[in-house]
């Protein structure tokens, strides 16, 4: 890990929060879900915005993206 992520997650653990791996969380933001699947952000947006309710909710002013869902959407496609 880079020296900022370590010094962040140490003071995640120093106030209580709970740290939870990006692959063991059912919903991602488009942040999370671009760099876990190496897709850029945009493209990720664009994605969710057009699945809303198959792939992707919206929550208060955010997409979440369902992991496994997304997963299986892009192993299915021949080209995102």
């Amino acid at each position: 890990m880079q020296d900022a992520e370590v010094i962040i997650l140490e003071m995640l653990k120093n106030e209580g929060a709970v740290v939870v791996p990006v692959s063991e969380k059912y919903m991602l933001t488009v942040k999370e879900a671009a760099a876990y699947f190496n897709i850029g952000v945009k493209k990720t947006r664009r994605i969710a915005e057009d699945n809303l309710g198959t792939l992707s909710v919206y929550s208060g002013n955010r997409y979440l993206i369902i992991r496994w869902k997304f997963e299986e959407f892009i192993c299915e496609s021949s080209e995102i």
